[in-house]
């Protein structure tokens, strides 16, 4: 089945770190084969990314990332002493407003929602209003690595925490199709195995409000108190957050159906491992030829 070319979209772009760039090649896909990008839903790295494409930035964002190396990413990371998190966001809030200026969401030529969390309300936070680079800092806060984002009054983390794949917001939208990219697909060596899985048990339902809960609680221990300075923590809670988030946006997803889902393995990339900006650019360009390109389906 081929997606008719000239169709509007709202965009949903899910979250998980530098698997994100991802999405820079999805974008590309988009528009050289015709399609009208009308909107744009984003959680953490997918709020970055679509964020910069709102803004007119995605160009120079791209190149920049594409430049950049494991020291320079270590470089713009300023220590939290005490805080909630391994690093404060100052320097990177001053990276995001050298290429989103202080632009307002309301004023963008494209309907925009940054999806963060707040883990205290235990609810999503929609940002579609404001300052576009706090949007975006609100919604990139990763649990433990950088110090939640305090916004009237809320201490909120990265969005993905409850929505990695943020459909939602769209439903609303006026344009033609949904595409959303889920950045935490089923691993890549376990991709056959999953397909020749049998039906999962009747009761899997149940797993999902009590993994969330196991996660709020965790995510809010994590904002209450002194950080703990062990990356072998911060990879163990890393590595549960990714499989946690796979089960939520499977479910999700069953509720809040896009017309196409463009699939990125949780395992194609490390959630911090930024200097692979370019292999992952490519890759999500792939993906979506795969998806809507001629011989795409439909989820």
């Amino acid at each position: 089945m081929t997606v008719d070319k000239g169709k509007s979209v709202s965009l949903v772009l899910g979250s998980g770190g530098a698997r994100g760039f991802a999405h820079i090649g999805v974008i590309h896909w988009l528009e050289e084969n015709g399609y009208r990008i009308e909107s744009v839903s984003g959680c953490s790295m997918g709020a970055l990314i679509g964020g910069a494409y709102a803004a007119g930035k995605l160009d120079e964002y791209e190149q920049w990332v594409r430049s950049v190396s494991r020291a320079d990413i270590f470089r713009m990371l300023d220590l939290s002493w005490g805080g909630n998190g391994f690093f404060k966001g100052e320097r990177l809030m001053h990276a995001l407003k050298d290429f989103v200026g202080d632009r307002l969401i309301e004023d963008l030529p494209i309907a925009y929602t940054a999806v963060a969390a707040d883990v205290t309300a235990e609810k999503e936070i929609w940002l579609r209003s404001g300052k576009l680079a706090d949007a975006i800092r609100a919604s990139i806060s990763m649990p433990l690595f950088f110090t939640a984002f305090k916004h009237h009054g809320a201490e909120l983390v990265d969005g993905g925490v409850l929505n990695p794949v943020p459909v939602a917001p769209t439903l609303n939208d006026k344009t033609d199709i949904t595409v959303a990219v889920n950045l935490v697909g089923p691993p890549l060596q376990d991709r056959e195995q999953a397909e020749a899985a049998p039906a999962e048990p009747e009761d899997e339902s149940s797993i999902l409000p009590e993994g969330m809960n196991r996660l709020i609680d965790s995510v809010k221990e994590m904002v209450s108190r002194p950080i703990i300075r062990d990356w072998g923590v911060y990879t163990v809670a890393n590595s549960t957050l990714d499989a946690m988030q796979s089960t939520i946006a499977r479910h999700r997803l069953a509720d809040y159906r896009p017309d196409y889902l463009i699939e990125i393995a949780r395992n194609a990339c490390g959630t911090l491992e930024f200097d692979r900006a370019s292999e992952m650019i490519e890759f999500g360009y792939e993906k979506a030829r795969d998806c809507l390109g001629a011989n795409g389906q439909k989820p």
